[in-house]
């Protein structure tokens, strides 16, 4: 019996080091795995929580398609639609948000991290955006969510709430609750500027990511500056603790190179931390560098990257439509 897997990247544009290696590159390892049957779908009902330019959401919706195919995402393996295309999933988030309680998500701590001191002000669908995620993945009868640290309590939410409408409505494993896939190597890549925050494209540095449509010049620009510390490379895996800046390339080195941490700091202990950079770079230039040329060829092909999602959403549309079909009917309506 093969796999399920459901999986969404916001359309927020400028994709970095720390989407691809923290999902996209995993994604592309179970798009080739034979056991599995993928859906990959561009969020773009999730990305207006926070107020996006409308002229920019179709482009960066483009972009991330852009970014799955030329990561090597095979759109004839693999479903890739966005999913404001696809009714069922704001449909099927009405119905689930009256099936979740107020209690779950208030101990939602994405919610309060975004939201911060100003939780007052925060939109309603940045508070609710847990139970449209649960939508996106139980329309399919996905059986596994790749997922990364920050969202697995939203997977648990998921789960909670596909066992509380199978039980309300007594339909035994109607909704059928999905399992976890956690990349378990590193999967949370930090700001090359600081140790403590997470890579991200709103940081005001350029400096502090890499994008996945940096050129060969300005990955080893960014590697070179990256904050590190005058001492010599780690020899055991504990010197890590209060070496956050080190841990991190260390941490994309091995996601790069498929290794453990420790063996890493074994093929690198004592030496001068700009030896260990420039290996860093060629890996970097190597796995990144074909994939930055690549959709910057793609996105000169709009009319492909539209056929991409008409295909998509063709697809998802005909899986997702009899589910909310049955939803509705169990409901009542």
């Amino acid at each position: 019996m093969s796999n399920k897997i459901f999986s969404g990247v916001q359309p927020t544009g400028n994709l970095h080091l720390g989407n691809y290696l923290g999902a996209i590159k995993n994604f592309v390892e179970l798009n080739n795995d034979t056991n599995n049957n993928c859906i990959f779908c561009v969020v773009d009902l999730h990305a207006i929580t926070i107020k996006q330019d409308p002229n920019k959401l179709k482009n960066n919706v483009r972009e991330t398609v852009a970014t799955f195919v030329a990561s090597g995402i095979d759109p004839k393996k693999s479903i890739i639609f966005n999913q404001s295309s696809v009714a069922a999933h704001s449909e099927a988030a009405w119905i689930l948000s009256c099936v979740a309680r107020m209690g779950w998500l208030n101990r939602m701590t994405q919610f309060k991290e975004k939201a911060g001191k100003e939780k007052e002000k925060a939109s309603i669908g940045l508070y609710s955006y847990p139970v449209l995620m649960a939508a996106d993945i139980l329309l399919y009868d996905t059986t596994h969510v790749p997922v990364g640290d920050d969202q697995k309590q939203h997977l648990e939410l998921c789960r909670d709430i596909a066992q509380k409408f199978n039980n309300d409505f007594k339909v035994d494993n109607f909704l059928q609750v999905p399992e976890p896939l956690i990349q378990k190597e590193f999967s949370r890549i930090m700001s090359l500027k600081d140790g403590s925050k997470k890579m991200s494209k709103s940081e005001l540095s350029d400096l502090s990511r890499i994008n996945l449509t940096d050129d060969q010049d300005q990955i080893k620009n960014k590697i070179k500056k990256a904050k590190t510390d005058p001492m010599p490379m780690p020899k055991d895996i504990k010197d890590l603790d209060e070496r956050l800046e080190v841990k991190n390339l260390l941490g994309i080195y091995s996601c790069l190179n498929n290794t453990n941490l420790q063996d890493s700091i074994e093929i690198f202990k004592g030496k001068n931390l700009s030896e260990f950079k420039e290996k860093l770079s060629d890996l970097l230039v190597a796995e990144i560098d074909p994939i930055s040329k690549e959709i910057k060829k793609l996105l000169e092909d709009k009319s492909y990257l539209d056929k991409i999602l008409l295909d998509g959403v063709e697809k998802a549309n005909s899986i997702a439509l009899k589910k909310i079909d049955r939803i509705k009917e169990i409901v009542g309506f």
